[in-house]
């Protein structure tokens, strides 16, 4: 299954990128400018322009991910988040009408976590949530050995999830500096590498509140890993320590005795997810 050379493409706000990957090698990583505010065709083209410069005959198949709702089995995504003109955009079929062969397409969340399972923290494991942590709080969920989408490619969204005045996404991502202080998520942790006590308890709060969110996911999926992924990441050690101590607040301290939290490791776990699309779908 590995051994098949499959491409997986990211498709961004602003940039599309892929690569070509056979046997865990990845080839270079092509990037290009996408025309965010272009009609559906125009973008289409970018995609296919992309596609064009990394398929060969060997190419077995290709795997999409896209910031959006997908229909997983009819490969059809809906209001792109950031490019106004794909609000239903066939993609599949017009993929595999072009290059005659498979294509497999889903939301970026849950390319993350397949990227994370087949080439990152997740290897070996045979239960793990990926958890992005950006400006929303987006997941997707791996269960037996598999992605585990739902019906509507909509498990996983556990930021929409009620919680407080709003949800888990409002208070639980980086959006959270902006949304209850006003603040710029990008200055307070400027500051807070500066060791800031104001920018440090702000990430305290943010993480008790990253706490109370997985503590749900926990009592939801009862997983042995969460992947951490997005820009939150990169400020892991300022809201650990504050994060764990809600999650040992959980009720079945047996279950949290042995669940890993991890930082993601890898540079292009989305794109190296879109391809691991391919490889889900085979082993089924």
């Amino acid at each position: 299954m590995k051994d098949a050379k499959v491409i997986g493409i990211d498709l961004g706000a602003t940039n599309i990128r892929g690569t070509v990957v056979k046997n865990e090698d990845v080839s270079e990583i092509i990037s290009r400018r996408i025309q965010t505010k272009g009609t559906e065709e125009q973008v289409l083209e970018d995609v296919y322009s992309l596609t064009d410069t990394l398929i060969d005959e060997e190419v077995k198949a290709i795997g999409i991910g896209v910031p959006s709702v997908v229909d997983v089995k009819l490969g059809i995504v809906y209001d792109v988040i950031h490019i106004p003109s794909w609000k239903e955009v066939h993609l599949k079929e017009l993929l595999e009408t072009r290059y005659h062969i498979p294509v497999f397409v889903n939301n970026d969340a849950n390319c993350f976590a397949l990227g994370e399972y087949y080439f990152g923290k997740g290897k070996g494991v045979d239960d793990m949530i990926g958890l992005t942590i950006g400006t929303g709080l987006g997941a997707g969920v791996i269960i037996n050995n598999h992605l585990y989408a739902g019906k509507n490619c909509g498990a996983g969204e556990f930021g929409m999830v009620d919680y407080l005045e709003h949800n888990y996404e409002f208070y639980s991502s980086g959006s959270f500096f902006q949304n209850v202080y006003g603040l710029n998520g990008e200055d307070v942790f400027k500051k807070a590498q500066k060791g800031d006590i104001q920018a440090l308890k702000l990430y305290q709060e943010l993480g008790a509140h990253l706490g109370n969110a997985i503590k749900m996911i926990m009592y939801t999926y009862d997983t042995e890993l969460i992947v951490l992924g997005g820009s939150v990441q990169l400020a892991f050690d300022f809201f650990e320590k504050a994060m764990w101590e809600r999650i040992k607040t959980f009720g079945f301290p047996k279950s949290i005795e042995h669940l890993e939290i991890k930082t993601s490791a890898l540079q292009n776990s989305g794109i190296l997810g879109a391809a691991a699309l391919y490889y889900d779908a085979a082993s089924k």
